[in-house]
């Protein structure tokens, strides 16, 4: 009896399909979304209460005597900005504090030991972030519907950058995170960098009330055009082209998906 040549043992962990592997990404992917999924009331519900208060201190301060932005009722425009700086920062939140708790808590490793490339560690990490950010985005959308009846004209439109907004925010999320060695300096950089550019793009009010130096200055804000293009989904107005802003957004967000990738390629601060 002649003996046929063995099989190369293979973990489940090590098994590609056309030089991915499914199983690990997969699993990467579904651990990112449980994680958030677990604590739903903070990242799912709790953006949603505070959009429903940024709508009644705005509607109230400034929403009263029928007043317009662009043409449209103060809550209408308002509403698709509030959607998508909410989506913005949980998508941030989402990569950012995984990353660094896994660095201070030691199991980074975890996700590093697995047979998995860089990019498929990006793409798993992204796919949480993209996850937590469409639910935020349904969840905040549905109640713009039941509340002053905002169906988007665009869906499609708006579709598209909100998950370009996602994508933009867990990879900048995955950046921070990787550079921070410590809790507060993640705090820092969500806080002098994250918050203020989207507070000043556009959230609540039009740039074309800004004098010509602030103005320009706003253009040269990605978070802008993100916000930009998603008021023009759900509205059919904006301060610029959803054509520009699609172009702009798209990128920015290939120039952080790269740096990010290249982060996890090298191990830089990741690696003992």
């Amino acid at each position: 009896m002649t003996e046929s040549n063995p099989v190369p043992y293979r973990s489940m962990g090590a098994r590609r399909f056309g030089r991915v592997n499914w199983l690990g990404l997969y699993t990467l992917s579904r651990r990112e979304i449980m994680r958030f999924m677990a604590v739903w009331q903070q990242t799912v519900f709790a953006p949603l209460m505070t959009a429903g208060l940024f709508v009644i201190v705005f509607s109230v301060a400034l929403g009263r005597g029928d007043r317009q932005v662009m043409g449209l009722p103060y809550l209408a425009f308002l509403g698709p900005g509030i959607l998508m700086m909410s989506v913005i920062q949980n998508a941030f939140a989402n990569t950012s504090s995984s990353i660094i708790s896994a660095k201070m808590q030691g199991n980074i490793v975890d996700t590093l030991m697995p047979p998995l490339s860089a990019g498929e560690i990006l793409t798993g990490y992204l796919t949480g972030a993209v996850a937590r950010a469409g639910l935020v985005a349904l969840v905040i959308g549905a109640g713009m519907v039941l509340l002053i009846g905002q169906l988007p004209q665009h869906p499609l439109i708006a579709a598209g950058f909100i998950l370009l907004g996602a994508l933009l925010m867990g990879g900048l999320g995955l950046i921070g995170g990787i550079l921070a060695q410590k809790f507060d300096q993640m705090a820092a950089i969500s806080n002098f960098i994250v918050t203020p550019l989207s507070f000043l793009s556009g959230t609540f009010y039009s740039i074309d009330a800004l004098p010509p130096f602030f103005r320009a200055l706003s253009h040269a804000n990605p978070i802008f055009y993100l916000i930009d293009g998603a008021r023009y989904g759900f509205t059919g107005v904006s301060d610029s082209s959803p054509v520009l802003g699609f172009a702009v957004c798209g990128g920015v967000t290939l120039a952080v998906c790269g740096i990010a990738w290249w982060l996890l390629r090298t191990g830089y601060r990741l690696k003992p």
